[in-house]
């Protein structure tokens, strides 16, 4: 009986210091929490997600790289001086050929001439340490034009797609959100503006633009202006589809009843959480908009003349002798054109997957 009383009295005490213990480690691994968990922001969140995906990163890396390139690049070259591109009139050895056929007891004879002479007219100069890609025809340096060239692109880009998203929100955003006769409006605009073709505009809009005389950057902002008209209709669609699905939801109930202005539960409560899928789809857009410059300059009816683009590069390329013997005039701004493409669409793949709320890994 008393070995008994002994065997409970002691199973009593190792269940309180077990309990004891328990709590102990309850409290120090609360401690713990508290001292090292960290609530992530919903920002921080779609970074972590972006950051994950190795080919957004190699996209994003590949747009600074671009970007610097573009921007920093031109201050470093000898051959750019103060906004203007600088020719190289270095004498240069020009070589001529001249063939002469004639004719000796009936039968035909051909022989070459061959004469040099030296001349400041650079003529396609090879590649070189002076000149990384050699020089074209007027003697400016390819290397140099190739990171203007990506400077005007890159340019023309983002400020169409920022116009672009400014009209789409406003219009998208209005149709959605009244219906009725306005949303009939302007979808029936919409729907008018992608019908309309928008390269033969633009060989009419070129023929135009040479009977007025318009020349130099204003040319450019025509072209930014046609493009801004025709491309704004695809993001006011995807505006107008995001604020019909959420005006219609709790929060926006709670926002009627608690007497909002309609301003107020436009830009406060609908387009925040539109601005997610409008940032994917304006990055994804970037790139079209640049090959859609790139195809331009290469038909001659993107930036004006003297002006390098790598659509313009690629156009000064326009005869079988440069492309098959020169491929240092048209190959490197296809390259960046592809690769900015390329990275833009990499870029908004991990945007897309980093906004999905149901991507929890």
């Amino acid at each position: 009986m008393a070995e008994d009383k002994k065997l409970i009295s002691s199973l009593a005490k190792s269940e309180d210091a077990e309990v004891k213990t328990a709590e102990e480690q309850e409290d120090l691994h609360g401690e713990n929490l508290n001292d090292r968990v960290r609530v992530l922001s919903p920002g921080m969140m779609v970074a972590k997600r972006f950051f994950r995906s190795k080919l957004s990163v190699i996209g994003l890396t590949i747009l600074v790289i671009l970007f610097l390139f573009s921007f920093l690049g031109p201050v470093f070259s000898p051959w750019h001086d103060g906004g203007e591109r600088v020719k190289d009139d270095s004498p240069s050895e020009i070589i001529v050929y001249s063939r002469i056929d004639y004719v000796i007891d009936g039968e035909e004879y051909s022989a070459f001439d061959i004469s040099s002479s030296t001349s400041t007219y650079n003529s396609r100069a090879d590649m070189s340490l002076d000149h990384f890609l050699g020089t074209d025809t007027y003697g400016y340096d390819l290397f140099t034009d190739l990171m203007l060239g990506g400077r005007v692109s890159l340019t023309i880009g983002f400020v169409v797609i920022f116009l672009e998203a400014i009209i789409g929100i406003i219009l998208g955003g209005l149709s959605g959100f009244f219906g009725g006769w306005v949303d009939n409006l302007i979808m029936r605009i919409v729907d008018i503006l992608s019908c309309i073709p928008s390269l033969p505009i633009m060989l009419i809009l070129s023929v135009i633009l040479d009977e007025l005389g318009v020349t130099g950057m204003g040319r450019l902002y025509y072209l930014m202006g046609v493009l801004t008209l025709i491309g704004w209709t695809g993001i006011a669609r995807i505006v107008r589809g995001q604020i019909l699905s959420l005006r219609e939801q709790e929060f926006m109930l709670a926002a009627k009843c608690a007497g909002l202005s309609t301003r107020r539960k436009i830009f406060k409560h609908l387009l925040p959480n539109v601005m997610p899928q409008l940032i994917v789809s304006m990055t994804m857009g970037l790139g079209s908009i640049i090959l859609t410059e790139a195809t331009l300059g290469y038909l001659g009816l993107g930036a004006p003349l003297g002006t390098p683009t790598w659509g313009s590069m690629i156009n000064a390329a326009n005869n079988s002798i440069l492309m098959q013997d020169y491929p240092n005039f048209w190959l490197p701004p296809g390259i960046c054109i592809t690769l900015a493409i390329l990275a833009f669409n990499f870029v908004g793949d991990g945007l897309r997957d980093a906004f999905d709320p149901k991507m929890k890994r």
